[in-house]
């Protein structure tokens, strides 16, 4: 005896809804990269809401159902900053130039080097914006933790390396880091392997005290 399966329920067409609604496919991720683009090279009071819906040819509409408000688009960007600098460029960039933990530490000024010799350098987003709104500003306040998360990177470098007091060493390292950066946006295209060279002391700094 055969049996009747029941027809399986069919999930709506995506994009056929999206089409309903006056929604294009991937509007949010194409309002994304156009806010991307436009808030880390030229800072968010400056970029309009108009440029970003016009950059991402998107209606206005459109734009507010995915992101409210301008702060939550600024909110947004940042996150994506983080995985796109501080973990695909920064953290990945050194692990792929070093394969010991002090080695990667030095390779973070080289991927620098790298980054500070293109033509559309954009200096660092997350310090661009804290002085740029303020640290009581929501995205002053995210542009900190964003701050505080690259040190949480370079500390666990420097406990993998088996230095001491990693938090100091940390603060330190990031000084040099942040430094080199608003040097190279003053035009120094040489500021990372200047900070390089500090970083080395640094490092014997920071060495255990011998037994």
């Amino acid at each position: 005896m055969s049996t009747v399966m029941e027809p399986k329920k069919q999930e709506p067409d995506r994009s056929f809804v999206e089409r309903r609604e006056g929604d294009n496919p991937g509007a949010r991720e194409r309002i994304l990269r156009a806010s991307y683009d436009l808030f880390s090279g030229r800072g968010i009071r400056d970029v309009s809401i108009d440029e970003v819906i016009a950059a991402s040819d998107v209606a206005k509409a459109t734009l507010y159902r995915h992101f409210p408000s301008k702060d939550e688009l600024v909110l947004a960007f940042l996150s994506r900053r983080e995985q796109v600098w501080t973990y695909d460029m920064v953290e990945a960039g050194a692990v792929a130039r070093a394969s010991d933990p002090e080695g990667r530490l030095l390779a973070i000024f080289d991927v620098f080097n790298d980054w500070f010799q293109e033509d559309n350098f954009e200096a660092c987003s997350f310090i661009n914006v804290l002085l740029e709104m303020g640290l009581e500003h929501p995205a002053g306040r995210a542009s900190t933790q964003y701050l505080a998360n690259i040190r949480t990177v370079v500390e666990k470098f420097a406990t993998d390396a088996g230095l001491r007091d990693t938090d100091e060493f940390a603060r330190s390292w990031h000084i040099l880091m942040k430094g080199s950066i608003v040097q190279a946006a003053e035009g120094d295209r040489q500021a990372a392997k200047r900070a390089q060279g500090m970083a080395r002391l640094l490092i014997e700094q920071f060495r255990p005290a011998a037994a």
